[in-house]
């Protein structure tokens, strides 16, 4: 079943609520670090130590890529290796370069049930999307197979799509894109071996081609590795018609 979440509009009640959860959170589970679980003065952030060891991903950057200059390149400047390899999305962005403490959350989120992390790391996807995420029609996550998602209960970019939805009121599209067909996990894998294991993997319905023909998608996941998952996703979206494809993830490997 195909299901696009309403644009949310927090109400006053809503927000003293939401106030009056966190008062009482921090009275049963005192505010700490999520990096390193020191005590912190409020819930949602990094201390000093984690913050200075977290490498935020800021301009200059390829435009195209999202990859980190070393020098400025000028406005708008494109890497040598989106040059010579275009990708299939038209951008990509994220929040973080992936070490220590971008692995940490990313790892807890997706395999401790830390679903809270999921508002917070989706706040600073938004800052790096730099306007991306307020541009699109739509947001979508990279699926994952029915039979993996049973075995493991949630999907992860969901997860962060869904709290992105959120936070811009943006329709949320799950169903949009599906994963037809599973794959072995990426991890330790090469990236030749990454875009065979993925190449067809994903389909965008039938019945939903109508709802995305034309639109700018936010396609969103939690890690940037080679590229093998957002490229074969982009593509089964722009032969369904999709106009624009973004790709915004929380980490991404600079140098796979």
């Amino acid at each position: 079943m195909v299901t696009i979440d309403p644009p949310g509009q927090v109400s006053a009640v809503r927000k003293q609520v939401g106030a009056l959860w966190s008062r009482l959170l921090s009275l049963v589970y005192p505010p700490v670090c999520l990096g390193c679980s020191v005590i912190m003065a409020r819930h949602g952030g990094l201390c000093p130590t984690c913050w200075s060891g977290a490498e935020f991903i800021e301009r200059p950057y390829c435009e195209v890529l999202g990859v980190p200059f070393a020098h400025d390149q000028g406005e708008g400047a494109i890497s040598p290796a989106a040059l010579a390899e275009p990708p299939d999305y038209h951008r990509a962005r994220a929040v973080m370069l992936y070490g220590d403490i971008a692995a940490s959350l990313v790892h807890r989120l997706k395999y401790n049930d830390r679903l809270d992390l999921a508002s917070i790391m989706a706040a600073w996807m938004v800052r790096a999307g730099d306007g991306l995420v307020e541009k699109a029609d739509v947001i979508v996550p990279i699926p994952l197979h029915r039979l993996r998602l049973l075995s493991r209960r949630y999907n992860q970019s969901a997860e962060l799509s869904r709290a992105l939805a959120r936070l811009t009121g943006k329709p949320h599209g799950i169903g949009l894109l599906v994963r037809r067909r599973q794959t072995r996990q990426q991890v330790g894998l090469g990236e030749k071996a990454r875009q065979r294991n993925v190449r067809g993997a994903f389909v965008v319905p039938d019945a939903v081609k109508a709802d995305v023909t034309g639109k700018r998608v936010l396609l969103v996941d939690d890690v940037y590795t080679t590229g093998a998952t957002v490229n074969a996703a982009a593509r089964a979206l722009k032969r369904a018609g999709v106009a624009d494809v973004t790709v915004l993830t929380f980490a991404r490997v600079p140098d796979p």
